[in-house]
């Protein structure tokens, strides 16, 4: 099933059918896409999206990107809350938003490796960069 990992139903059906699934997006709020495929995403090295630091910073600037990733979980949990439950309960066991993201087979990221910054990555997820909707001439 190729889906997009922000609205879950996609990846609840994929599940339910037990077929494999392929996520294209630009980026997970948050940050779930590294948290669910456990891919390394330390605040004193990756910077926070509109945070405007850079991967080369200082510890005032550090701190800052720690203490902005604090209550961004916070209000992500609480947005993602509705996909969970009804995950659970059609798939009838407990479910996490992290657990069905973690079943993803591949994630096709549209980022680029020079506009956004360098980062670990796992082994299922691919650049695509330059991907977008606008007619050639």
């Amino acid at each position: 099933v190729l889906t997009d990992p922000v609205l879950l139903c996609g990846q609840i059906l994929a599940e339910h059918l037990a077929v494999p699934s392929v996520f294209f997006s630009r980026g997970v709020p948050c940050g779930l896409e590294y948290e669910a495929t456990r891919c390394p995403s330390p605040p004193s090295y990756v910077p926070r999206m509109l945070t405007d630091l850079s991967d080369h910073m200082n510890f005032l600037q550090r701190m800052k990107n720690l203490l902005y990733d604090i209550p961004n979980n916070f209000l992500c949990d609480f947005a993602f809350q509705p996909y969970a439950k009804l995950a659970s309960e059609f798939l009838q066991r407990d479910v996490t938003v992290t657990d069905l993201l973690s079943q993803a087979s591949i994630w096709l990221l549209r980022l680029d490796f020079v506009l956004d910054y360098p980062r670990p990555l796992m082994p299922n997820m691919i650049f695509i960069g330059g991907v977008n909707c606008v007619a050639k001439k």
